[in-house]
């Protein structure tokens, strides 16, 4: 009768354990490149950015909305910055534009009082860039669907609105400035 070592099956057993993670972890990353790759997704880094400053020159607002264009304004300057992008006078790049559109729609209402709005804010935006060439954005905007809840106080419900209108804002700079960085490549 020979007696057989448990040494040599128990390194099998570890090779073979080892094998199995390396061998998930290589699906892991390939299903992770292939996630990130293939979504249409890309990683930005500042040097690919179209321009590293940028001046908001004139915006004009042709609507009843008090204000809207100041608003805007510093709308842009934030999610210009949060994207990497100086606000600066005298740069090379140059964005003008037009608000000519603002609504506030009520959707429903409860007990003869609104209570969802869609704010609807549209405007014309022209970018030149440091060679002098222009580029047009019409029609920038959507749409955009706030729910607004009041028991019916009229100054809760005006500082809603002045809350609705607002995020409206900042959705429009950021639709302008994602056209502005990522319709440049």
């Amino acid at each position: 009768m020979v007696l057989k070592s448990k040494e040599p099956m128990v390194k099998f057993r570890a090779q073979k354990k080892v094998n199995k993670y390396f061998i998930l972890r290589a699906i892991f990353s390939l299903l992770s490149v292939i996630f990130f790759f293939g979504c249409g997704y890309s990683i930005h880094d500042k040097a690919s950015l179209p321009m590293g400053e940028i001046q908001i020159m004139d915006v004009q607002n042709k609507t009843y909305e008090p204000k809207l264009q100041d608003r805007l304004n510093e709308a842009l300057t934030k999610e210009f910055l949060k994207h990497g992008i100086k606000v600066i006078e005298n740069a090379s790049y140059k964005l003008s534009g037009v608000i000519d559109t603002f609504e506030l729609r009520v959707l429903s209402e409860k007990e003869g009082v609104a209570i969802e709005y869609e704010v609807i804010i549209q405007g014309d935006f022209k970018i030149i860039d440091s060679t002098g060439r222009s580029k047009e954005l019409k029609n920038i905007g959507s749409p955009f669907i706030v729910s607004i809840y009041s028991r019916g106080q009229l100054d809760e419900l005006i500082a809603l609105k002045e809350l609705a209108s607002d995020r409206a804002v900042r959705d429009l700079a950021m639709e302008i400035v994602a056209n502005i960085i990522y319709s440049s490549e």
